[in-house]
């Protein structure tokens, strides 16, 4: 059985299919019909709901998308819908008055996720700026309104920089009702001949992959539900680790970033983006904040995807992989994780739990860059990571790793070899970048033509090479106002 608050209801289900996304549980479990299904697949945020956890004394609130969040992932946890946010006697929130106010919505089939999307945003950045709103929206579109009185009502809530509402006056009451919850013990949710494990430890996570060696490690499930909303496909058997509180830490020391696998982006991100600051611009560009809040990093390395982003990152960042099946752990380099399409070096019954990642040292140059047909919320075409060692203007070591090129994420060898031992100058760059024609064989798709990928991925080294002159130029996408 899970238990948790719909708004301050408590709800305990028991025989229900954890299969079951929180968009058909709110529309035809609960009878709350103003979350919006668009696309499915969490593009287009017109389901975004919020959840609400407790994060020391307070209540922390994050956009996720109701179509990709199953209801087995729901326990010990707060559901907000649209219908919740509108007071006791009627009156409207004053996030839902300021998008009436600066006529926001026209067929409002966007609105109820664009303002759970503004609700989020005025209780986690009461003080936000332009950027911060533009973040919290980018995973909402609108096909009628235009963004411009959408983006003003959003000013207009941060504007004031105390929002009181009845979350606010009821937080203490509503963090007691949280931790009437149980979530320190195992709980099961079964139906449909379907069964969801929700561990807390990872040594339980452990035993029950032995156990159950054919079930499906379920973290943010931001990939894993597209099998079950696009694919029409069952998942007999679940074992969700998003409660498992070692598998979302993260350590750090003078040498190391040590994050757990199951810690969300949203979550890695500071500590991601203050060591490596390029990595920290990719984390932006990375998909949208509703797929960011519950995507992990352990999950974007796990789903062997040929275009996920991090990946590559991660191998020019010279990071390694703690698996673990039962009682034994064993570490490998990321690189070697990757095998063929959907491949891995995985075992059955084991899995990723943590990542290592080795601090920069002074004379490491790390910068990534992805291409893409849109800024936000988009899938990369050429993602690129490169790692320099340039000591007294020589190459001493180079780790360079692209996305969207193989097969798998993969170091480009070739192109490695012709910089080390090298002198830092143009020729050498020149012959590097004919030396990565070598290193893939790119397939045309929708996204790019082999010819782009190939022209385009030459190009990001010189551009590398260009930022590494220290010259005032403007070569970013994102150096915009």
């Amino acid at each position: 059985m899970i238990k948790f608050l719909l708004n301050q209801e408590l709800r305990e289900e028991q025989d229900l299919s954890p299969n079951m996304t929180v968009l058909h549980y709110l529309r035809e479990q609960a009878g709350k019909t103003g979350t919006k299904e668009g696309c499915g697949s969490g593009d287009c945020g017109a389901c975004t709901v919020v959840l609400g956890e407790r994060e020391g004394e307070h209540i922390r609130y994050s956009t996720v998308n109701s179509c990709l969040t199953f209801v087995s992932t729901l326990h010990g946890k707060q559901l907000l819908t649209v219908e919740d946010l509108k007071s006791k006697d009627g009156r409207l929130h004053p996030v839902q008055q300021a998008m009436v106010d600066f006529h926001g919505s026209q067929c409002g089939f966007c609105t109820p996720g664009f303002i759970m999307s503004m609700f989020a945003l005025s209780k986690n950045k009461p003080t936000a700026d332009q950027h911060d709103i533009l973040e919290a929206l980018a995973g909402n579109l609108c096909r009628c309104t235009g963004y411009r009185p959408i983006v003003d009502a959003a000013k207009s809530i941060v504007g004031q920089a105390q929002l009181v509402d009845q979350f606010a006056r009821d937080e203490s009451e509503l963090l007691a009702r949280l931790d009437h919850i149980q979530t320190d013990t195992l709980v099961t949710l079964e139906g449909n001949g379907q069964v969801c494990f929700s561990p807390v430890s990872c040594d339980e996570v452990a035993e029950l992959l032995v156990e159950h060696p054919d079930a499906q490690l379920l973290a943010g499930g931001t990939d894993l539900a597209l099998q079950v909303t696009q694919f029409y496909r069952e998942l007999p058997k679940i074992i969700y680790v998003g409660n498992v509180t070692d598998m979302k830490q993260l350590e750090e020391d003078d040498q190391l970033l040590v994050i757990g696998a199951a810690r969300s982006l949203s979550d890695s991100y500071e500590a991601l983006s203050r060591v490596f600051p390029d990595m920290g611009e990719l984390l932006h560009r990375f998909a949208s904040l509703q797929i960011r809040n519950q995507g992990t990093l352990g999950g974007n390395i796990g789903n062997a995807s040929p275009i996920g982003d991090t990946p590559p990152v991660l191998m020019a960042l010279n990071a390694r992989l703690v698996l673990r099946k039962g009682e034994h752990r064993r570490e490998i380099p990321i690189e070697d994780y990757f095998l063929d399409y959907k491949k891995t070096a995985q075992e059955v019954g084991e899995f990723i739990e943590k990542i290592t990642v080795p601090k920069p040292k002074p004379d490491q140059h790390f910068k990534v860059y992805k291409l893409s047909k849109r800024l936000d919320d988009d899938i990369s075409a050429v993602c690129a990571a490169f790692n320099l060692t340039i000591t007294d203007g020589v190459v001493i070591e180079a780790r360079i790793a692209f996305g969207g090129m193989a097969a798998v994420p993969k170091r480009a060898s070739l192109c490695e070899q012709a910089l080390v031992n090298q002198p830092w100058d143009q020729a050498t760059v020149k012959a590097a970048m004919t030396a990565l024609s070598g290193d893939f064989e790119p397939l045309s798709d929708f996204r790019a033509s082999k010819a782009y990928r190939s022209k385009t991925a030459s190009n990001l080294l010189y551009k590398y090479f260009i930022e590494q002159q220290g010259l005032q130029l403007g070569t970013r996408v994102t150096a915009y106002v």
